[in-house]
């Protein structure tokens, strides 16, 4: 019965969230599109039809693409549980490893087997979308040769970092009792810790330069802004973003006294000094809010609840048979469960999503108020405005679909109530 009920639920639900994202990427799309032909009143003056019409025309290429992505992602879920393939690999690598080496070399190698064919399945999909989409709108600055070398330099730090965290989870599975999943929990918050440390000094320069910001007149702003917001950083940093995108950004990295900021270089190529300010006063909003502890210890305690969770499935026949699997009865499945989990709960996931997104957009919101107190509003304004005809942002979505997926309120409602603070320009809902 157990078995029926569960195939049944992910069934369901595999199919319903299907149906609403193909709903909400239709209804972004069509509205992105009848809106393609005039840039909206409220962006008249700021923002040119030639402009407004790429950003329509970039989401639109996107959704379709997306569209396709999100059918083959659900195609190759299907057949990873229901018709076997995650049963039939997992067949294959025990067979081959676990009788001559051990039940820890088997399932770190079926791991590993999975990643690797994952990352194969997805490949295609990341080209089209780096080097045709990306390459036909002008923000693709990867060359070939650098995108094999982060390939390669991705793949040997994810082993060196995932292996280890992977052997320890499966030997805490194997030796810790029935309360392993509060040990592998607190596990894996300290290796999240270990990497907030160790990311900005020695993982993100295996993958780009930072040069320490060199222009004096900024510095002495953004250091005289980060003392009036009481935030202390160990340095001020210029990452070499352009060879690989044209889109812009800044960033907070590290953890306590290691923290950075850092600026992409395409940040400061387009915005003045003032609106490069008030960008990081909205960021040092997150912090004086604090919204990434906030994120964080959400973050901690919804694992927690996977892990106790998972913790329970564990132990469940039903939970393998049911997804397309047989567990083996000569081997451990520790692995095997926890692939099957990381399969199936992105798909009930996605039915909270519009949740986290809201209190995503509630915090830009407060960081928005919070740069308008310490810097000037009109040149956050401004830069908004920059930095969404820079990345070809539409200024048109669909209200729903915005409601549902967007992290960051649209430029229209963000404006708005700058506007409303009486620190940028008036700018109603489009």
């Amino acid at each position: 019965m157990e078995v029926f009920a569960l195939t049944l639920l992910f069934a369901a639900a595999l199919v319903a969230s299907m149906l609403i994202k193909f709903w909400l990427a239709t209804r972004q799309m069509r509205h992105v599109a009848e809106h393609r032909a005039v840039v909206p009143s409220a962006f008249a003056a700021s923002i040119s039809l030639p402009a407004h019409q790429k950003a329509a025309d970039y989401t639109l290429a996107k959704g379709r693409f997306g569209l396709l992505t999100m059918a083959f992602g659900a195609t190759v879920l299907v057949g990873w549980t229901l018709l076997g393939g995650l049963d039939l690999l997992n067949t294959a690598v025990r067979d081959a490893v676990q009788p001559a080496w051990g039940d820890m070399a088997y399932q770190l190698a079926l791991l590993a087997a999975f990643a690797v064919l994952g990352s194969l399945l997805d490949l295609p999909f990341e080209l089209y979308s780096t080097f045709r989409i990306e390459q036909r709108f002008g923000f693709n600055r990867m060359t070939w040769k650098l995108y094999l070398a982060d390939m390669l330099k991705g793949t040997v730090v994810g082993a060196i970092i995932g292996l280890p965290l992977a052997a320890l989870i499966l030997w805490i599975m194997g030796a810790a009792g029935s309360l392993w999943w509060l040990w592998a929990w607190g596990a894996w918050v300290g290796f999240n810790v270990l990497i907030l440390v160790l990311y900005p000094t020695v993982i993100a320069p295996l993958f780009n330069k930072f040069e320490p910001l060199a222009d004096e007149s900024l510095k002495a702003r953004v250091q005289a802004l980060m003392a009036r917001c009481g935030f202390a950083a160990k340095g001020l940093f210029v990452m070499d973003g352009s060879k690989r995108s044209a889109h812009a950004n800044a960033y907070f990295t590290g953890f306590g006294a290691a923290k950075r900021v850092v600026f992409f270089d395409t940040l400061l190529n387009k915005l003045s000094p003032s609106e490069v300010e008030a960008v990081l006063a909205h960021e040092l909003g997150h912090f004086k809010h604090k919204h990434v502890t906030k994120r964080m210890v959400a973050m901690f305690a919804m694992s927690l609840a996977g892990f106790a969770l998972l913790g329970w499935l564990t132990s469940q026949s039903w939970f393998y048979t049911a997804l397309g699997v047989q567990p083996s009865m000569t081997a451990a499945n520790d692995a095997l469960a926890l692939l099957l989990f990381l399969l199936v709960t992105p798909v009930f996931g996605f039915f909270v999503s519009p949740m986290l997104a809201q209190l995503s957009r509630r915090h830009e919101f407060e960081a928005d108020a919070y740069a308008c107190e310490q810097t000037s509003g009109a040149d956050l304004a401004a830069a908004l405005l920059k930095l969404h005809e820079d990345n070809a942002a539409t200024l048109t979505p669909d209200p729903l679909y915005v409601r549902f997926y967007y992290s960051h309120p649209p430029a229209s409602e963000r404006l708005a109530a700058l506007a409303s603070l009486g620190t940028g320009p008036a700018a109603a809902p489009a």
